[in-house]
C-alpha cells in the first residue's frame, strides 16, 4: 500500500469521497465525481485500483471492516 502514497499525496489538495457499502462491506473511495473509471486494476485481494486515462480516480477496498480489523506489520 505505502508504494501508492505518493500519488493519493498528489491529490491531497483536492476533495475525496467515501462511500461505504455495508450490505457488501465496500468502501469507495473516488477522488472524481463522477468516478467514470475505464479501468480496474487488483492491487491485491481486497483493493482495486480504479482508472481512467492512466490517472487513479478511485480505489476500491473490499471487505473493508475486516480489512480495517487487520494488524498488519511494517518491516
Amino acid at each position: 500500500m505505502y508504494d501508492l502514497l505518493p500519488g493519493i499525496l498528489a491529490m491531497a489538495k483536492k476533495p475525496v469521497w467515501f462511500d461505504y457499502d455495508q450490505d457488501a462491506d465496500v468502501l469507495y473511495v473516488s477522488f472524481r465525481k463522477p468516478q467514470d473509471a475505464t479501468e480496474t486494476t487488483p492491487y491485491n485481494d481486497h483493493i482495486l485500483l480504479r482508472e481512467r486515462n492512466g490517472e487513479l480516480v478511485g480505489i476500491t477496498i473490499l471487505d473493508a471492516s475486516h480489512m480495517s480489523k487487520k494488524k498488519q506489520t511494517v518491516s
